[in-house]
C-alpha cells in the first residue's frame, strides 16, 4: 500500500495527523499492520476524551459545536478544500445523534448530511460507487454521511451475496476511490461508532417502549441483531483492510452518547484547525467604499 508520502495531497498532511500523540491516536486503526486490530481490544464504554464529569463534557460539546460553526464558515470562505465525514456503525450506534449533537449549529449553506439506504433500481443499474460519487462535497463544503459506501461491502458480505474474492475486490475499489478524493482536495474522516451488544439491546428496547420512537424501529432490526457476531467480524475485516494513510478509520467508543459526540467534535475541530484555513484575499475595490 502507498505511504502517506506517496500520495499527493493538496492539503496539509497534518490534517490527517491532527490527533498524533493525543488520545485520538490510540483509537485510530493503523494501516499496513500485519495482524490488524481486534475490535474486542477497543472497549465500547471507554471515555478517552472525557473530563470525568458528564455535565462538563456536555458543556464542552456545546462549545465545540459553536467553534465548528465558526470554522465551517471559514472553511466555506477558504474553498481550497472539501471535507467528508463518514459515520458508520451498527443499528442504534448513534449516527443520527452525532449529526444532531455535533453539526446542529453549523450553517446548512456549507454542511450537508446524506443518509444512505438500500439502493434504488436506477442505482443498482450502475456500479455501487456511482451514487456515492454524486454526493461528494464541493469546494468549501462539508458532507456528513449517515452510513456510507461501506454498507455495500458489509451487508453483502454478511449475507453471502458476494464471494470473499469480491469482498476483497471492493476493499480495493474503495481505497482507490478514496485516494482519488484525497488527491483532489477532499479530507476524509471515517468514524466507526462502536457500541456493545447489551447497549444495543437497551436502545432497541427504548424504541419499542417509546411510541415517539416506533418509526425508528423495524422488526428487521431483530434479524440483523441475530447476525451480531458476523457483523462484528465483517467490521473488523473492513477496518483493517480500508484504513489508509489518506483515509484512516477512527474507532469511537459509543456506549456513552455524550462521549461519542465529544470525541468526534474534537477530532473534526482539530482537523479543521490543522488545515490552517484563511479568508480569501481582500478585494482592493472595497478599500474606502462607503454604502449610501
Amino acid at each position: 500500500m502507498p505511504s502517506l508520502n506517496d500520495v499527493h495531497l493538496p492539503f496539509p498532511r497534518a490534517a490527517l495527523l491532527a490527533g498524533k500523540g493525543s488520545a485520538w491516536q490510540a483509537w485510530q486503526v493503523p494501516h499496513g499492520k500485519a495482524k490488524g486490530v481486534s475490535l474486542k481490544a477497543f472497549k465500547t464504554n471507554a471515555k478517552p476524551f472525557s473530563s470525568g464529569t458528564k455535565s462538563r463534557d456536555q458543556e464542552t460539546v456545546g462549545q465545540l459545536a459553536e467553534e465548528l460553526d465558526v470554522l465551517q464558515n471559514l472553511f466555506y470562505a477558504d474553498r481550497r478544500f472539501k471535507l467528508l465525514v463518514v459515520l458508520q456503525g451498527t443499528d442504534t450506534s448513534g449516527k443520527d445523534g452525532t449529526v444532531r449533537g455535533v453539526f446542529s449549529r453549523t450553517s446548512p449553506l456549507g454542511v450537508h448530511t446524506v443518509g444512505w439506504k438500500a439502493p434504488t433500481e436506477i442505482e443498482r443499474d450502475h456500479d455501487y460507487l456511482w451514487r456515492i460519487h454524486q454526493k461528494m462535497p464541493g469546494a468549501g463544503e462539508m458532507t456528513v454521511f449517515n452510513r456510507s459506501h461501506y454498507e455495500d461491502v458489509l451487508v453483502p458480505t454478511v449475507n453471502g451475496w458476494i464471494t470473499p474474492e469480491q469482498t476483497q475486490q471492493r476493499y480495493e475499489h474503495i481505497k482507490d476511490f478514496e485516494r482519488l478524493l484525497a488527491e483532489t482536495g477532499t479530507v476524509i474522516l471515517k468514524f466507526m461508532l462502536h457500541i456493545g451488544k447489551d447497549e444495543q439491546r437497551q436502545r432497541l428496547q427504548e424504541r419499542v417502549d417509546d411510541p415517539t420512537k416506533h418509526w425508528k424501529f423495524s422488526l428487521g432490526d431483530l434479524e440483523v441483531r441475530k447476525q451480531w457476531d458476523d457483523y462484528q467480524a465483517a467490521y473488523e475485516s473492513l477496518l483493517n483492510a480500508t484504513s489508509t494513510p489518506w483515509a484512516p478509520w477512527t474507532i469511537v467508543p459509543a456506549d456513552s452518547k455524550t462521549h461519542r459526540n465529544l470525541m468526534i467534535a474534537t477530532v473534526v475541530r482539530d482537523t479543521l484547525k490543522a488545515l490552517k484555513l484563511r479568508y480569501p484575499p481582500e478585494d482592493p475595490a472595497l478599500n474606502g467604499l462607503r454604502i449610501d
